[in-house]
């Protein structure tokens, strides 16, 4: 396993297959719960994002052992192969993950269709830069059969980091294709990447998912106590009044967007993205 936000996994088909800790408290309880020991490999102890009332802030079970086989300093590599050798165990009874693409989805635009377009369509060796906080919180399970690819990760609390780190990747990696995903709010923080994209060409496929809040920190409001927020607070976690235009806003970066309601037009603005090089961006209508 490893934690919920990483600043890079490699991912796909002929890979092994790391599970991540969810995020809300309760999931991550639970999918800890059935473990009595917790090894740790070059990383922290499983701990809740932020202190919420009447919840642990220690994911692991009471009475579960925490050891610590690495820091983040260690070589973990070569202690993961030093333990392998001690146990006996072969590189060769790894189990890697099968390539299993799900089938191009129809109709409306969920959160579960649009997981199965990206498990349908990311191109081999691509490099996918996610912020989609919300949206994509459960696109893991239907990506990891896809080809072989990377994963980048927000790894703190910041908000923005999407289309930068999808710029920046794409700079390093000029031969590889980079998809972007991003909630509007988030996207609103550094949409000026966009610009930079266009500028310096960048193949960069920003897929921009619409719901018109920010919808992680209307979550968090709720987590820590605040059920009934009033006009003012909401006001400060809507986008609206009016509502962004996403494909005005690149174009007038100087990068080419279309607008998507279904999975069908989500999978074809997303393999014309793919197929064509340079910036592109869709506009996903939640």
């Amino acid at each position: 396993m490893a934690q919920l936000a990483n600043a890079r996994l490699q991912r796909g088909a002929g890979r092994v297959a790391v599970k991540r800790i969810p995020y809300p408290v309760d999931q991550a309880l639970a999918a800890l719960a059935g473990y009595r020991h917790i090894i740790l490999v070059g990383t922290s102890a499983p701990v809740a994002f932020f202190a919420y009332p009447d919840k642990p802030s220690l994911l692991a079970q009471p009475g579960c052992g925490v050891h610590r086989l690495t820091d983040e300093a260690q070589d973990s590599a070569q202690a993961l192969e030093w333990l392998a050798d001690e146990l006996g165990a072969s590189a060769e009874s790894a189990v890697v993950q099968e390539l299993a693409r799900p089938a191009q989805p129809r109709g409306a635009l969920t959160k579960d269709s649009l997981a199965a377009a990206l498990g349908a369509l990311i191109p081999e060796n691509a490099i996918v830069a996610d912020e989609s906080i919300s949206t994509g919180r459960g696109f893991f399970p239907n990506t990891a059969g896809a080809p072989p690819h990377d994963w980048l990760n927000n790894t703190g609390g910041s908000i923005g980091i999407g289309l930068p780190l999808a710029t920046g990747a794409a700079v390093a990696c000029p031969d590889r294709k980079v998809i972007c995903l991003s909630g509007d709010g988030s996207a609103m923080y550094t949409l000026q990447s966009l610009w930079t994209q266009a500028r310096e060409g960048l193949d960069v496929t920003t897929v921009i998912f619409a719901n018109r809040d920010y919808a992680i920190l209307k979550g968090e409001l709720i987590n820590v106590g605040a059920a009934n927020p009033g006009r003012k607070a909401l006001d400060m976690l809507e986008i609206g009044r009016p509502d962004l235009d996403w494909v005005a806003l690149a174009r007038g970066m100087g990068v080419d967007g279309r607008r998507v309601h279904t999975a069908e037009e989500f999978c074809r603005a997303l393999q014309s993205g793919i197929a064509a090089e340079g910036p592109h961006l869709i506009e996903v209508i939640l």
